[in-house]
């Protein structure tokens, strides 16, 4: 415990007691996430400016103490867990919305402010931020930039990576740096910015973003349709998005979620529904009846057992309560959820459904699929006893099929809650050897010592060779 003892002791003669936990039971609160994994860190800080966060970012590289760099703990994959203890700086309390920019419709904010800040400050001009993770709420704008979060909207308006102009990061070597522009356009150097989003604190800390704003829509309508299988509401999903209306939102449940709700929710839904949508359309008061009528007709087709559209905000309410209900109901259901949120083209929706549907039966795992159709971004969710080892065991060889599968349909292992801990070791499975090589060699260049999140992200050289 010689590094703990210095690490501490150093920490009480840097920082005002206020800035800082070290007792283990003032602690445990910031040894998990949402992936309820936990490990108890040596020490907490709770971050203020840049300065400090160059200093603390020193002295671990001094001691060689891992340093993970904490939101909220929204995040599910146990990226931000100090599983080789160490030091948690959390971005909390470094939560300020610095300066909006209308004219140039950008917002820059620190990364412990919520998203949901972020887009009550753009409100107040007109404007919004188009990331809307479900956590948006309590979520912080650092967590979203460092797992890439997106949520509904980003079928239309794209990521963070997409609405991030420039950032402020402290790197691995304790070195402050800007990167990327003010401006909508720009093509000098190479792309740190979106080097740093999605890397989940391996790299450096991010202490300021500028974030790219997007005027608000002047109203939206909801439609809600129904299918008689997944393939029929696929290929309307394929429709909508090849016509020139694009939804900002088009939301899917598979039959497993639909019968999980019908307990639970007042919406009558068919009794031979085999998928749903929630399709949701934005625009002006002008031109709102026309996208409506266009994503409706595309909506239509082989396999459409009902379309409906709100039209009024009750409706609308009434409708979002379908998918609402879903949480309570898996809740309900099982103990455990195990939430993946894998991604493959949107054509290969029904063929990655049915084969989820064949391994559910082969190792006797409920599993319930809904999602973000309209980038092929599918929630997995695997529900399962914690207490029951043989289950557990199951749900271990389960989710190796479905990587396996979704690999198969060119698809990817994450779309939006990141690599962390939980998914590491499955990565190297889907990177090109030299490609996974030059990360790795990126990633000594910003953290010579290895100390940011460590054991996340990336897998380990030495598994791979064995």
């Amino acid at each position: 415990m010689a590094e703990s003892t210095q690490l501490q002791r150093e920490l009480e003669a840097m920082l005002p007691t206020e800035d800082r936990l070290l007792d283990p039971a003032d602690c445990w609160a910031y040894g998990a996430d949402n992936s309820r994994l936990h490990s108890i860190p040596e020490a907490v800080v709770f971050g203020r400016d840049t300065r400090m966060v160059v200093e603390l970012v020193k002295l671990c590289r001094k001691l060689r103490a891992p340093l993970i760099v904490r939101g909220r703990g929204t995040g599910t994959t146990g990226a931000v867990v100090p599983t080789r203890g160490g030091l948690v700086l959390s971005m909390e309390r470094m939560n300020r919305i610095i300066e909006v920019d209308p004219a140039n419709r950008w917002l820059v904010a620190e990364p412990g402010a919520t998203n949901a800040a972020v887009q009550q400050a753009a409100g107040e001009h007109g404007f919004f931020w188009p990331p809307d993770p479900t956590s948006s709420a309590f979520c912080t704008i650092g967590g979203n930039l460092a797992c890439n979060a997106a949520g509904p909207r980003a079928v239309k308006y794209g990521t963070p990576r997409d609405n991030t102009l420039g950032l402020a990061a402290v790197l691995g070597t304790g070195a402050a740096m800007r990167t990327g522009v003010y401006t909508t356009k720009g093509v000098v150097g190479y792309d740190l910015t979106r080097l740093l989003i999605g890397s989940e604190g391996t790299l450096g800390v991010v202490t300021e973003a500028t974030l790219r704003l997007t005027p608000l829509p002047e109203t939206r309508q909801l439609l809600q349709a129904t299918y008689r299988d997944m393939r029929a509401a696929a290929a309307a999903v394929a429709r909508i998005m090849a016509q020139p209306v694009s939804p900002c939102a088009l939301e899917f449940m598979d039959a497993a979620a639909i019968g999980m709700i019908r307990g639970y929710s007042d919406v009558a839904l068919p009794a031979t529904a085999g998928a749903l949508l929630m399709i949701e359309v934005d625009g002006s008061h002008a031109q709102i009846g026309l996208a409506v009528d266009a994503v409706r007709r595309a909506a239509d087709g082989d396999g459409c057992l009902n379309i409906e559209v709100a039209a009024t905000v009750a409706d609308a309410e009434r409708l979002w309560r379908t998918r609402k209900a879903l949480s309570p109901a898996l809740r309900n259901i099982a103990p455990k959820k195990i939430n993946e949120d894998v991604v493959v083209p949107v054509s290969r929706i029904p063929d990655l459904i049915d084969g989820l549907q064949d391994l559910g039966r082969r190792f006797g795992i409920t599993i319930v699929n809904f999602g973000h159709a309209g980038n092929g971004n599918i929630h997995v969710n695997l529900l399962v006893d914690p207490d029951d080892p043989v289950q557990m065991r199951a749900a271990e060889g389960c989710l190796n099929e479905i990587f396996t599968l979704v690999l198969g349909m060119r698809g990817t292992l994450s779309g939006e809650h990141g690599i962390g801990l939980v998914k590491r070791e499955f990565v190297r499975r889907e990177l090109d050897p030299v490609a996974l090589q030059l990360m790795r060699d990126l990633q000594r260049v910003f953290d010579p010592d290895g100390i940011m999140n460590p054991g996340k992200s990336l897998p380990d050289v030495a598994a791979a060779a064995t």
